[in-house]
């Protein structure tokens, strides 16, 4: 079995002084997908790169930073490391450290941060660019026979079960029908959200916005991380979790559960 684990820490030195590693050692996932690290890896101390994981080893990392300080960045730490790890391949999302590939030989992982579409969309013509580029290197990555996990903050809620008040957010930025349109796109194109597939709870939420007073306590939230697998691997899932007891971040940690 593998364990993948999946989030958007909203800083990760911030969320390093909230116990993020103390949590990484006891937790002990094969895999942590981080996403908005918001740090270069010149501002990160040396134990950001090698933590302990709790079984008297210590994980690999890479990191994809963004050329604007403070702003976006993804990492992957694992207990092995990947043949090989790459950026997606396009300067202007490159540019802002969104994306990095990990091939683990069966499958390729790969940590994504989705762009926001911002208030009344003023990137959604980026974030559809964006959206479609992980598309085409999904695509590119099954047709070579590899399977594919697609972790991370989609910046999407993809139905009006993945928030809670869908009725009153159809203009905002997360649930713009051109985004829900895409994601429609993605699972008609052969990639399953898998922890829809084996829960069809209501409720479920990975982000809560700090901008509402007890938004989180009242479960006040949005479902926008996941892990998202081709087809052909979703018969290897055994189990896909959201952990809304982590705390430390607005959003929590998703993980999903491989057969190998």
């Amino acid at each position: 079995m593998l364990n993948i684990v999946s989030w958007n820490v909203n800083g990760i030195r911030a969320c390093s002084g909230k116990g993020l590693f103390d949590w990484l050692a006891a937790e002990s996932p094969d895999i942590l997908c981080l996403q908005e690290t918001k740090a270069q890896v010149d501002q990160l101390p040396k134990e950001f790169f090698s933590p302990s994981d709790g079984k008297g080893g210590s994980y690999w990392s890479r990191f994809a930073d963004a050329k604007r300080r403070g702003y976006s960045g993804v990492a992957i730490y694992s207990k092995r490391e990947p043949f090989s790890v790459t950026n997606l391949g396009v300067e202007e999302f490159d540019d802002e450290g969104r994306v990095l590939l990990a091939d683990f030989g069966d499958f390729v992982l790969v940590s994504a941060y989705f762009p926001n579409s911002q208030d009344a969309g003023a990137r959604l013509d980026y974030k559809l660019r964006f959206c479609d580029g992980v598309l085409a290197a999904c695509d590119r990555i099954v047709a070579s026979g590899k399977h594919v996990v697609v972790a991370g903050d989609y910046n999407i809620a993809h139905e009006a079960i993945d928030l809670a008040h869908p009725e009153s957010n159809g203009g905002n930025p997360g649930y713009l029908p051109e985004e829900r349109a895409w994601f429609d796109k993605w699972a008609s194109a052969g990639y399953a959200d898998s922890f829809r597939r084996l829960c069809p709870d209501p409720e479920k939420y990975t982000w809560w916005t700090y901008r509402v007073r007890g938004a989180r306590e009242r479960n006040v939230g949005w479902r926008l991380d996941y892990h998202c697998v081709d087809e052909g691997f979703m018969p290897a899932v055994l189990k896909a979790t959201i952990r809304p007891e982590v705390m430390g971040s607005d959003h929590c940690p998703v993980t999903i559960t491989l057969d190998l």
